[in-house]
């Protein structure tokens, strides 16, 4: 006779341990366990995001990290973020190979195992880039909070050559003028 606390392995719930000969006379299918969906907790994670919130708090965080580090114009201004900091060697040679012009103002962000180069011009935070450092590099544009352009890298090399040539498309006096007249005659 089984006990409350080991039951009669013949009176157990089949569908719980469906693999298991329960021994009666009749053999018992196999219950097929429910199908999970591929990245179904992803996409669980994912509920109630706002992509626009998301992109808010980004643009409002590269924002208030420029401002604390209030850079000064044709600088670089250096913040670390977490305990574990990147190569030195690799930030001076980065910030070295990324001169800024008079025009532009730019921070290093120290992220530990990656850094960010975010570079605006004046007013402060009206145009900004921000380029990720990481095992897939990335550029992105911010033009008065509108994301306007993302581009990815094959390396950080490629990265830091090319985001040479969009400080001054984006940030110039004569971008930022072009850039306003077409703006005035839409």
């Amino acid at each position: 006779m089984a006990d409350s606390q080991n039951p009669d392995p013949k009176q157990q719930d089949p569908t719980n341990r469906w693999w298991v000969d329960s021994g009666g006379k009749e053999r018992l299918k196999p219950q097929v366990p429910p199908v999970n969906i591929a990245g179904a907790k992803f996409f669980r994670a994912g509920i109630g995001f706002s992509q626009e919130l998301a992109r808010e708090r980004l643009t409002d965080n590269n924002l208030r990290i420029v401002k604390a580090a209030m850079p000064e114009e044709g600088r670089w201004s250096y913040v670390r973020l977490g305990e574990q900091a990147f190569s030195e060697r690799e930030r001076e040679r980065i910030t070295k190979d990324v001169a800024l012009p008079s025009y532009a103002r730019g921070v290093l962000v120290d992220c530990g195992r990656s850094v960010r180069l975010l570079v605006t011009g004046t007013p402060i935070g009206e145009r900004l880039l921000d380029l990720t450092l990481n095992e897939a590099p990335s550029f992105d544009c911010w033009i008065r909070d509108e994301w306007v352009r993302e581009i990815v890298y094959k390396d950080a090399n490629a990265a830091i050559r090319a985001f040479k040539r969009l400080i001054p498309e984006y940030l110039s006096p004569e971008a930022v003028a072009l850039a306003e007249e077409i703006s005035a005659r839409a």
